[in-house]
């Protein structure tokens, strides 16, 4: 089978430049000898870093090049010159290597927006050197390129820079962006992994300047999500509200996000402020009218005597991941592969207002080394006990009520366990889990976290941070949404 040839501007520039680079890794050897028992080896002399050195010097320097990047954006105010080498090009990307093997003289002339102009020298190193360095707002534009030219090593490596990065603090914010970016190139995994971020460290987003410069598609996309962490729906409708406010939304926009606030998530005194005090409830007030009247009698009488009349089964009474005190506890964990660990908490029975004045007490447990029954050593030995905690297990929570009440009838306890690590020197949401009893139900409970290391991202001066969140459901009304 025929070689397929790799396209050149003439013979004499690719020579010079395969005699260059021969040159740089002739120090390049594998050689065998040998060992001292007898037998022989492969050692191997690496000059590697001597061969990008060269790589490199050929880029800045020019030499040997046949073909000329004219880059141009499209004011054509600003042209930027490139001299490279078709072989590099061609070996690296596909599109520049159907480019060249079309192209009818020494100049490939390339139409880039200002953005990715400004990095296509970037860019170009990284095809002959391997590496590239960048600051967060050149990531877009970087991944851009790398999409456009199919570079897919590049493509991938910034997609995991992003997602690495989405902690980092800048200016103005950067997680919507990469999101909407994300939307546009068809890159779930960033998607995914920005709006995840954005979802479960909102009520910080709701503090940054970032909030009100979203989009209304992402906007709709974070108010019908039931994992949002924030401290209460009323912070949600306030940064809703200023939201509108800024971007002066068109009527249906604005109805559609007021409308999916959970009304019935905050106190009576809450919703009479609201309707009394917010202009923008005042403006849209007929739109939600119905939510606001089911979420006062949701609040009056008991939700199984209000589901004699009406349908209650939708996302307006399902609580999200609210971190105020009525519906969980913060739990730092010093030294969390030391030993078991308790704490008690108190919580309101329910969102109703019939619920909200009774309380429920919680134990949990956390052990460090938990294995499951199936996994533990067997005993032989009559009247021997298994042990219910052992090396080598991994870790659990179990959450329990107190006691027992005749209350807790038609209530199901979601419980939600928060984990937070320390990312760009600001502490996150990192993992959420969710189980009815013990995190036993879900298998995967810190699998992958790092609890030994000092410097571990999980551990927060010496601390697992957790937040525990109950929520509960009126399992005979709610299906659970997300």
């Amino acid at each position: 089978m025929a070689k397929k040839a790799v396209p050149t501007h003439a013979g004499m520039p690719l020579l010079a430049l395969c005699l260059q680079l021969g040159a740089a890794a002739a120090g390049m050897l594998k050689a065998d000898r040998a060992q001292d028992g007898g037998g022989s080896g492969e050692d191997t002399l690496s000059h590697s870093l001597t061969l990008v050195q060269r790589l490199e010097a050929l880029l800045v320097q020019g030499n040997g090049s046949d073909v000329s990047l004219r880059v141009e954006t499209p004011s054509a105010d600003e042209v930027k010159m490139i001299q490279a080498h078709s072989l590099v090009l061609s070996l690296q990307s596909p599109v520049f290597e159907e480019m060249l093997s079309s192209r009818n003289s020494s100049a490939l002339v390339l139409k880039e927006s200002s953005d990715c102009a400004a990095v296509f020298d970037k860019f170009i190193r990284y095809l002959y050197c391997g590496e590239i360095s960048l600051r967060l707002d050149q990531a877009t534009p970087l991944h851009r390129l790398a999409t456009k030219y199919q570079v897919l090593g590049l493509q991938q490596g910034i997609t995991q820079y992003m997602t690495q990065n989405l902690a980092r603090d800048s200016p103005s914010g950067h997680v919507a962006g990469w999101y909407e970016y994300a939307l546009q190139a068809g890159d779930v995994t960033l998607r995914d992994s920005c709006l995840q971020y954005l979802a479960w460290n909102l009520s910080a987003v709701l503090q940054s300047g970032e909030w009100v410069a979203i989009s209304s598609q992402l906007l709709m996309s974070l108010l019908q999500r039931s994992d949002l962490i924030l401290q209460s729906e009323m912070e949600l409708f306030e940064g809703l509200e200023a939201w509108i406010i800024k971007n002066e939304p068109d009527g249906l926009t604005a109805e559609n996000a007021l409308r999916a606030v959970r009304y019935a998530m905050m106190p009576p005194h809450e919703l009479f402020r609201l309707q009394t005090q917010s202009s923008v409830l005042a403006r849209y007030q007929e739109s939600v009218r119905d939510l606001l009247y089911m979420s006062y009698q949701f609040h009056s009488a008991s939700p199984l005597h209000m589901a004699k009349y009406f349908d209650v089964n939708c996302s307006l009474f399902i609580p999200r991941n609210y971190l105020s005190p009525a519906w969980g506890s913060p739990w730092a964990i010093s030294n969390p592969t030391r030993d078991d660990r308790s704490t008690s908490f108190q919580t309101q029975l329910g969102p109703s207002g019939h619920d909200a004045s009774k309380r429920v007490t919680w134990n949990a447990l956390f052990s460090p080394r938990w294995l499951p029954l199936s996994m533990r050593p067997m005993y032989t030995e009559t009247g021997a006990m298994q042990p219910t905690r052992v090396e080598g297990g991994r870790p659990r929570i179990i959450i329990t009520p107190a006691t027992s009440s005749a209350d807790f009838a038609g209530v199901n306890f979601q419980k939600t366990v928060l984990v937070m690590a320390q990312q760009r020197g600001k502490v996150v949401v990192k993992h959420v889990y969710n189980f009815h009893q013990s995190t036993e139900e879900i298998g995967d409970f810190l699998a992958k976290a790092d609890l030994y290391r000092r410097t571990s991202e999980y551990l927060i001066d010496s601390s697992l941070l957790l937040h525990i969140v109950v929520k509960p459901l009126y399992q005979s009304l709610i299906t659970i949404k997300n």
